[in-house]
């Protein structure tokens, strides 16, 4: 698997970001009969909030994004986009592990919103993600907190503290 890092996201990164999600999102808009050069760039920037981003570097080069937005009941998982010429190689995945982990360990329900017919969803449902509700353009999937083993070494730990 290539290495990766995350560093937080700036202002300056949405334009980036909203051209990388022009790229990712365009075959399955179109095949939903949804796609608009510029409406799918505007989305991300009106949605934008670089507190909650993170950016994805490979080789100290931008190569994608994500966001954990908290809301009221849940926190969403929004805006992940990889580069497509480094999908299909575990990024994506050890990003979402690494992201999932820090919401078990806070007890925290995600949510997240798929395009109707994406492959993506199939790297949600292997992380248990599981159906909320669709429409027909929308999956919504929800992952309730997974919680941590309590099995001796984890006491351990908690003695030490």
């Amino acid at each position: 698997m290539t290495t990766f890092t995350l560093r937080p996201a700036t202002t300056g990164d949405v334009e980036a970001i909203a051209e990388l999600r022009a790229a990712v999102l365009r075959a399955d808009l179109e095949r939903l009969g949804r796609f608009d050069e510029h409406r799918v760039r505007q989305r991300l920037r009106d949605a934008y909030e670089p507190e909650h981003t993170w950016i994805l570097e490979v080789d100290a080069v931008f190569a994608g994004c994500v966001a954990l937005r908290p809301a009221a009941d849940a926190t969403w998982l929004e805006h992940f986009y990889l580069a497509p010429h480094l999908q299909g190689r575990g990024i994506g995945a050890a990003v979402l592990r690494r992201l999932l982990a820090r919401c078990d360990r806070d007890g925290v329900v995600v949510r997240l919103n798929v395009l109707r017919g994406s492959p993506a969803r199939r790297l949600y449902e292997r992380h248990g993600f599981t159906l909320e509700s669709e429409d027909p353009v929308d999956v919504f999937l929800v992952r309730e907190p997974v919680r941590q083993h309590n099995g001796p070494r984890a006491q351990e730990c908690r003695r030490d503290r």
